[in-house]
């Protein structure tokens, strides 16, 4: 299983300097891929990465995730290809639907059929990425045309899926799902069966799609104080109904139950068992805010990628 960590990006100066500065030394400490969130009032993850993979080779990213809603499949498109452009094929692009708070309350747009919407999207973003011309008319998109960009590698799609119909769409179109707030039972009987179920009814192998889980991490001897700060940092994912599901689901009470915190053993106890679930990437959230603590849970990680 593979081993990644999130980049995390200053919210507030968006300061390209400390971003580049972070992502050399995550580099250097042998991280191969890096996750970078986007929060819908945080700096664009797209255009920060683009300009940090300038400057940092070979070390590769993926988003989880860009939402779909505040953008049409063209520009998506665009926008991926361009970032290939400059930083060469290191990009792994994951996408989902925002959350019906954020979609309608803030950007107006109406949460309705997303099962729908995501698949027009994607009838529209996954020919652009390969060079195709596309004639897609929707209900709620329609895309036509093709980009000049023929000779650039389109990255992997992964889409945000927790539902079954989601992770069918997923399954069946894309190279697999990212995950969050998804305890270690739910992936391992629903996450990942259903995914894979999905791809072999597509036609395609079990192989084809994967698996790329994002869950807390603070490897620590102070266990309480580690999931009283998670508690706080997290609260606000139990009013979400996605990730709200995924919580009953697996019997937790609240977002601190997925924190994975402890030491040396009882994280990598913890991870090893992702792996035997059929996670084929875990990345790591390290939320302590001690610098002692994320070099700490930083170096296990690092042991643990394989």
């Amino acid at each position: 299983m593979q081993i990644s960590v999130v980049w995390t990006i200053n919210a507030r100066t968006a300061s390209i300097d400390k971003a580049v500065a972070n992502l050399a030394e995550l580099k250097e400490e042998g991280f191969r891929r890096v996750w970078t969130t986007q929060m819908p009032n945080e700096p664009d993850a797209l255009t920060m990465l683009t300009v940090a993979g300038r400057e940092v080779p070979e070390i590769e990213f993926g988003t989880s995730v860009l939402p779909m809603q505040v953008q049409h499949p063209m520009l998506l498109a665009q926008r991926a290809l361009t970032t290939q452009a400059v930083i060469g094929p290191r990009l792994n692009l994951g996408i989902g639907l925002s959350h019906q708070v954020v979609t309608e309350g803030m950007w107006g747009v109406s949460y309705k059929r997303p099962v729908a919407r995501t698949s027009e999207f994607l009838d529209g973003l996954l020919p652009l990425l390969n060079g195709e011309k596309v004639s897609a008319a929707g209900d709620l998109l329609t895309t036509r045309g093709a980009l000049t960009m023929q000779d650039i590698p389109a990255p992997p799609v992964y889409l945000a899926a927790l539902g079954p119909k989601m992770l069918g769409v997923a399954g069946s179109r894309t190279a697999g799902t990212v995950t969050w707030m998804t305890g270690p039972k739910t992936l391992r009987d629903h996450i990942v069966p259903t995914l894979r179920a999905a791809a072999v009814g597509a036609g395609r192998a079990e192989s084809d799609v994967r698996t790329v889980a994002t869950l807390p991490v603070s490897v620590t001897d102070d266990v309480d104080g580690a999931r009283e700060s998670a508690a706080a940092q997290f609260a606000m994912y139990d009013s979400l109904p996605s990730y709200k599901a995924m919580l009953d689901r697996e019997g937790f009470t609240g977002p601190v139950d997925t924190a994975i915190v402890g030491d040396e053993a009882t994280v990598a106890d913890r991870i090893r068992e992702l792996s035997d679930y059929g996670v084929d990437e875990y990345v790591g959230i390290l939320f302590d805010r001690d610098p002692e603590v994320r070099a700490r849970t930083r170096a296990l990680l690092r042991s643990l990628d394989g």
